[in-house]
């Protein structure tokens, strides 16, 4: 197999695996800060138990969080040399930026598990917010240089010669804001989804109207509520991201809307799937002229088509059915959110369907699936290139053999990371069920301790 392919599948891979420790280390610690807030609103002690019981989740994954991102930074300068002497030159600072985000993220989570029940609740609060803050940055510096790459800036090169280096112009390049909100928006999806997958479960399994039945539906109905949120504002989001590849990367905007011919009143496909030979997207439906008002504003605007670039500039044509995918799935979930909202608020029915109930059980994969979708389409979306018209993803691979084995081995021990993780959840979440936690804070009249 050629050695480019055995990279970046093994690069993908590792970020693959990576990405869901990475989004619900972003995610979970807001749902725990909602916990405890809702904790010292109403003093019911359900909501300490939650968010006492998500930050242990939390801590397990976090533990494997940390080994595979150091694992694709190690990736990333094995396998793309070319890559990284430019990022070395020139974007460098959300790497070393995001040290510090660490250190915040873990010296505040440290403070929250061994002194919750000895400083203020306002203190508790405040090490949350800087808890969800340190995780948020992490993951917004470390995808600065996937936004980077897609529209770079504050450098130039010259005769194979990077000039003009400006790191800070680099670090602000025209998408980091708007991938930065994606990347924000789409882990609290996930983390709240993932933690109603759950809750929904547990609820099927537990007798109607049970003490321990009432505790999971509070905890589906607030991560219902913040999911559907922040589901809503990534949809927004998501019409931003698309105005930005029609200014900044015109290909991929047609690649992923299998638009070949440029047009005014350009339709949107849903669905289906791109043929390249008939230069259409096959059994997809078409809503007219949406297209052209997604990327500019406006039904006029002219959406540059694949055929106005050389065919080695286009980028795979399955991108389509990925970005459908995710589009399918974000708008799945803000529509299980409005279904949730009227029929316990508005019909003010206490008892969900089964069937619903088995919606919300599948949401928190589906959320995990959309990112994946998301960042494969964000990433094979730019190829041929790793950084937009300046390097080719050919140029900056290794020289070097045998990455055969490299990915047999690494696969492997991802395969065991993810059994590994499963088992410790499921043991410790086995011994310690909800009731015995919520019985030791009901007999002490407070939350329980983090650190026992």
């Amino acid at each position: 197999m050629d050695e480019l392919v055995i990279a970046r599948s093994l690069f993908g891979t590792t970020m693959a695996f990576h990405i869901i420790f990475a989004t619900l280390g972003v995610g979970i610690p807001l749902m725990i800060l909602v916990a405890e807030i809702m904790y010292q609103r109403t003093n019911d002690l359900d909501y300490s138990v939650m968010a006492k019981r998500w930050t242990k989740a939390f801590a397990v994954l976090l533990g494997v969080g940390i080994p595979t991102g150091t694992i694709a930074g190690v990736q990333l300068s094995l396998l793309w040399p070319g890559f990284m002497e430019v990022i070395g030159r020139v974007m460098a600072l959300p790497f070393q930026i995001e040290i510090y985000a660490f250190f915040v993220e873990a010296l505040f989570m440290s403070i929250y598990v061994y002194a919750a029940n000895r400083i203020a609740p306002w203190m508790r609060i405040v090490s949350l917010v800087l808890v969800a803050i340190g995780g948020l940055a992490s993951a917004v510096l470390i995808t600065n240089v996937h936004a980077f790459e897609g529209t770079p800036a504050g450098f130039e090169m010259v005769n194979g010669e990077i000039t003009n280096v400006d790191p800070w112009k680099a670090f602000f390049n025209p998408s980091f804001f708007v991938t930065a909100g994606h990347v924000a928006l789409s882990a609290y999806v996930v983390g709240s989804f993932t933690i109603a997958t759950v809750s929904a479960f547990k609820m099927l399994r537990t007798s109607y109207g049970s003490r321990i039945y009432k505790f999971h539906q509070k905890s589906l109905m607030i991560c219902l509520l913040v999911g559907g949120v922040f589901s809503f504002f990534t949809a927004i989001n998501g019409h931003e991201s698309a105005q930005m590849l029609h200014e900044y990367q015109p290909e991929k905007l047609a690649a992923a809307e299998g638009l070949f011919e440029t047009q005014t009143h350009a339709p949107l496909a849903i669905g289906g799937f791109t043929d390249p030979v008939e230069q259409e997207v096959k059994w997809g439906i078409e809503i007219p002229w949406a297209l052209s008002f997604l990327a500019g504003n406006s039904f006029d605007t002219e959406v540059i088509g694949l055929n106005d670039f050389p065919k080695e500039y286009w980028p795979p044509l399955f991108v389509h059915t990925l970005f459908n995918a995710m589009v399918g799935i974000g708008s799945l979930l803000i529509l299980l959110s409005l279904i949730a909202y009227v029929w316990n608020k508005l019909l003010k029915k206490d008892r969900f369907p089964k069937w619903l109930m088995w919606s919300f059980v599948a949401g928190g994969p589906l959320s995990i699936l959309a990112i994946e979708f998301g960042w494969i389409f964000a990433c094979t979306g730019r190829q041929p290139w790793t950084i937009y018209r300046i390097l080719s993803t050919e140029d900056s691979v290794t020289t070097s053999g045998n990455l055969a084995v490299l990915f047999v081995l690494f696969v492997s021990v991802y395969a065991i990371l993810a059994v590994s993780v499963v088992l410790v959840l499921l043991y410790y979440f086995k011994r310690n069920p909800p009731e015995k936690d919520i019985n030791k804070a009901e007999g002490n009249d407070k939350d329980i301790p983090l650190s026992t």
